[in-house]
């Protein structure tokens, strides 16, 4: 087989051949997984709960392994550690509410009195997960997890860029032979993503917003559903009554955490001018206190930029704004940190909505910073986006605050706080415009993404009127 040489970010040296799956390699390992997929189904939910339970439980034995793992990937700690707790949280959390939730019901009455319905399910057979660098075994499996307890066979494509985990994964997955037999994972870049597509029955996949749209076409061709999490540019708005040491303090974490590369990061913030100053001299506060976790990465809050591709991207938004006038309130610059890039925690101001920090996804520790007149300025600004994943609202008047979120062509609006979305699983949310496309990926409605719904309509013994004579 061959392999690709993988970087690391902190370093910026390539220190892991990747082995990477062609389609024949692709196809070899999906072809087990239909074939047990229908035993997999057929043993019922009791098995497949009690399978994923064993799987947490290997996932917890096997925890600091994976964690190393990460932390080479993505040159940081903390975030890996609380990667694999959230992961293993999330089994558990959907293991235990999948009885109800796939619960077919009974029989009941049709609105014509002698019609009988029974529903019932089939699921996809098997799903394909293409997830990304991010955080790299959370977002390869939160997909996973329920279309595996909904009953298909899944096949995960990792990101190229972060797949030193799969190894210590495929390890934790061999100790559970049921799980093993219906889910697998290939490794590889473009051409093995494009290999899976054109192999599974549904596909999941997390990114960029252009190569999304590329997919969705492809899986419109294949007569597929495709679920896309897409690229955001998520605003915040910050009122005149705002509270606002607690705007800055929740702005900050919000904008910074995990480096900014995080599809819920908020990248924009419009701020009312009558408390302008004081939030952004509070914000600017707050950011300085973050340093780089380097040379200790045991220390300091902000990590490398994990993608090559990225830092060219950073670079670039960085010196679009530099050239039109931003003001730099603090960082403002890419920083080569033992052979990794950084990108110093950074905030701007004197903005306008040219600059490409302002409208193009930053995925980065930078927050532009816009100093509107009114509030209806503001979700104007907001809403002139070609992304609507999330958002953020700031203001003491409750009634207010959600008048505003109402407003915004956004999915998930947390009110007086930042990026609730990736911490409130059982909130249900779509993607708007070009951030995503398909059902909601939490609460509820995410597990019935891998299943088609079925009824069985009976007659119970009355001639029907609409029969010919």
């Amino acid at each position: 087989m061959e392999s690709m040489a993988i970087l690391n970010p902190r370093t910026g040296k390539s220190d892991f051949d990747l082995p990477v799956f062609d389609h024949d390699g692709v196809c070899a390992a999906l072809l087990p997984l239909r074939n047990n997929q229908k035993t997999w189904w057929e043993a019922g939910l009791a098995y497949r709960i009690d399978s994923l339970l064993l799987l947490a439980d290997a996932l917890a034995e096997n925890r600091q392994a994976i964690i190393d793992a990460l932390v080479n990937d993505t040159g940081r700690v903390s975030e890996s550690a609380l990667e694999v707790d959230v992961t293993i949280g999330t089994i558990r959390r959907w293991c235990a509410q999948a009885p109800d939730l796939l619960d077919a019901q009974g029989k009941k009455k049709a609105e014509i009195p002698f019609i009988e319905i029974q529903q019932s399910y089939l699921p996809y057979s098997l799903v394909g997960v293409i997830s990304p660098w991010n955080f790299p075994l959370l977002l390869s499996l939160v997909d996973a997890i329920p279309a595996l307890l909904a009953g298909s066979a899944v096949i995960i494509k990792p990101s190229e860029v972060t797949s030193r985990f799969v190894q210590p994964l495929q390890t934790t997955l061999n100790e559970v032979p049921a799980l093993s037999a219906v889910l697998a994972l290939v490794t590889g870049a473009g051409s093995t993503g494009q290999a899976v597509i054109q192999q599974v029955d549904s596909l999941c996949f997390t990114g960029s917003v252009a190569t999304g749209r590329k997919l969705a076409e492809v899986c419109a061709g294949r007569f597929i559903p495709a679920f896309l999490e897409l690229g955001g540019k998520d605003p915040a708005i910050v009122c005149a009554d705002g509270d606002i040491e607690l705007a800055a303090k929740a702005l900050c974490w919000g904008s910074m955490v995990n480096a900014g590369q995080s599809c819920m990061s908020l990248e924009r913030v419009y701020v009312h001018q009558s408390v302008a100053n004081k939030f952004i001299a509070k914000l600017v506060e707050s950011v300085q206190k973050l340093s780089h976790n380097y040379p200790d990465i045991k220390r300091g809050e902000i990590g490398p930029i994990i993608s090559e591709k990225q830092v060219q991207i950073v670079k670039s938004q960085l010196q679009d704004a530099k050239d039109k006038g931003a003001k730099i309130m603090c960082g403002g610059e890419v920083v080569n940190l033992g052979g990794g890039q950084y990108c110093q925690p950074t905030v701007l101001t004197n903005l306008t909505e040219d600059m490409l920090v302002v409208k193009e996804e930053t995925f980065s520790a930078i927050l532009p910073v816009i100093t509107v007149e009114s509030d209806e300025q503001a979700v104007s600004m907001a809403n002139d986006s070609e992304y609507g994943l999330s958002a953020a609202v700031f203001s003491q008047d409750l009634e207010h605050a959600y008048s505003i979120a109402n407003q915004l062509e956004a999915g998930a609006i947390s009110i007086n706080d930042a990026s609730l979305t990736a911490l409130i699983h059982e909130a249900e949310k779509q993607s708007f415009k070009y951030s995503g496309l398909g059902g909601s990926r939490m609460g509820e409605e995410s597990i019935r993404r891998f299943i088609r719904k079925k009824a069985f309509i009976r007659n119970t013994g009355v001639p029907s009127p609409w029969w010919f004579d």
